[in-house]
């Protein structure tokens, strides 16, 4: 039914602090991308761990309150492991999926891509002083690639305190639903339009990730940052 792929690349650094992770159960997924926070120290281990809880311990509920209780749960977990010299972070987001319904939520600055019968239908919006420039109206939209505030995330998970999920669910219609989730060593070398372009041509979703990856490859510099991404389609009567 469903046909996810991905793949999580180092980049130019000498430790990979990305993780994905998929879960299948009675025709249901459950997809997770993260990118834990290398500049606090242990992000390789926090990203794991809220990998690993968003997709083990998910019911099979695909509804955002689900999503809610996981993120929770991965967050208590990534505090559970700091330290006072390594106060682990990381961001994340998650795609739920079953006949019918998709349900979503992120923390931070990892994406979720919807494409509708090839078109770009949703994305979400960062948790970053960078989106918020642009909610502002100080920059556009496109110049939060690589504007100097980019990395400065506002949510993450095992942040001080409570942290604030944003998830939702909705309907999947009749046509061709593709998402895309990423972290942010991805999307800044990738267009939105070339996503679309690149969607439109790929014969599956690793194939669609191929063509993508080859134009990160094509931009990145010798100290590019970790890049991760996954992908499902789903063909809904």
């Amino acid at each position: 039914m469903f046909q996810p792929a991905s793949y999580t690349d180092p980049g130019g650094r000498p430790c990979n602090e990305d993780c994905t992770a998929v879960q299948e159960r009675e025709g249901k997924l459950c997809l997770v991308v993260a990118d834990g926070l290398g500049g606090h120290g242990g992000g390789a281990q926090a990203s794991a761990r809220a990998a690993e809880i968003l997709c083990a311990h998910w019911d099979g509920r695909v509804e955002p309150e689900a999503l809610q209780a996981l993120f929770q749960e991965a967050h208590a977990q990534v505090l559970s492991l700091q330290t006072p010299d390594c106060p682990m972070k990381t961001t994340a987001a998650a795609l739920l999926l079953e006949d019918g319904r998709a349900a979503w939520a992120h923390v931070g600055d990892t994406r979720l891509y919807h494409f509708y019968n090839g078109r770009l239908a949703f994305q979400t919006r960062d948790h970053s002083v960078s989106q918020v420039a642009v909610l502002l109206g100080d920059i556009a939209p496109e110049q939060i690639r690589f504007h100097p505030d980019r990395n400065r995330v506002l949510r993450a998970l095992g942040q001080a305190g409570d942290v604030r999920v944003e998830a939702r669910g909705e309907p999947l219609f009749p046509g061709r639903h593709a998402f895309l989730l990423c972290s942010d060593g991805f999307w800044e070398y990738v267009l939105e339009e070339e996503m679309g372009q690149d969607l439109a041509a790929a014969a599956d979703p690793a194939d669609w990730i191929a063509r993508m990856r080859a134009r990160l490859r094509a931009r990145v510099p010798a100290d590019n940052d970790n890049n991760t991404a996954a992908a499902v389609w789903l063909r809904q009567k």
